[in-house]
């Protein structure tokens, strides 16, 4: 299985949205909010749109939308 590696942020928001059911909730600057709603509740992250997100910044934005690392490993 790959490792997480750096990735766009356009690419990044392409996999939250697409494969893990997120979508755009609002936009400031460089930066674009995504939301979904689970059954916990909603739940949101915030991705930065750069040319490559290092790979704290990426962990932290799957912690916060909680995201399991594997399952967004898969499709990368």
């Amino acid at each position: 299985m790959p490792e997480l590696r750096n990735v766009s942020g356009e690419k990044l928001i392409k996999i939250l949205c697409n494969k893990l059911g997120f979508s755009v909730s609002g936009r400031s600057g460089s930066h674009v909010r995504l939301s979904k709603i689970t059954p916990e509740g909603k739940v949101g992250t915030v991705v930065p749109i750069h040319h490559d997100i290092k790979i704290g910044t990426l962990k932290s934005i799957l912690k916060l939308g909680k995201i399991d690392e594997e399952e967004f490993k898969e499709y990368l």
